[in-house]
């Protein structure tokens, strides 16, 4: 819990430029599955390759990391997936909660929504809050979410600058709510 508001300063280093913006339905695209997280990506949402990762110095507890090609502000929002090992066995709720306190300290936090959500029948909040963590640069929004499995605490942050679309927000939103720690089941026609 000691390192996340420092990978939630390395969440910027991964944001970048892009372009454009259009107004879609906000379905899912692409089911993600890297053996250890499952989550849906709505159209024009990419997984960022490890040695992209890895050349903006983003550390290892960030197993993967997600980038929309709309760009918002000259920023590209971005969504990061932090794992740490568990010293001693808690749950997802109290890992939620423990991941709220650790962010609240930072500097210029405002909450702006805490809402009750489910992953695989573990009870979490999704935590919606402004920080600026950089002195010097702008305030950020972050969407966050943590949750426990197999003794592994991750979290899910996605950030990007304070004012958004509701599009992009809806994004957003889909990913966090369709994330699970288990492999999809494949889809029949």
């Amino acid at each position: 819990m000691k390192r996340l508001p420092a990978i939630l300063l390395l969440a910027a280093l991964v944001s970048g430029c892009g372009g454009g913006s259009t107004t879609l339905d906000v379905v899912c695209k692409e089911q993600f599955w890297n053996g250890v997280v499952a989550l849906c990506l709505p159209a024009k949402w990419i997984v960022l390759e490890r040695e992209k990762l890895e050349e903006r110095g983003v550390p290892e507890q960030v197993i993967v990391a997600f980038q929309s090609e709309q760009a918002v502000s000259g920023q590209a929002p971005t969504l990061t997936v932090t794992s740490e090992t568990l010293p001693a066995a808690l749950d997802s709720a109290g890992y939620s909660k423990a991941s709220i306190r650790s962010v609240a300290s930072l500097p210029g936090y405002k909450l702006i929504d805490s809402r009750e959500t489910e992953i695989e029948g573990q009870k979490v909040e999704l935590h919606v809050f402004t920080a600026q963590p950089v002195a010097g640069e702008p305030e950020r929004r972050f969407f966050q979410l943590s949750a426990v499995a197999a003794n592994i605490g991750y979290t899910f942050t996605a950030l990007t600058p304070v004012s958004i679309s509701d599009q992009l927000q809806k994004e957003i939103l889909l990913i966090m709510n369709s994330v699970r720690f288990s492999e999809p089941a494949a889809e029949t026609n």
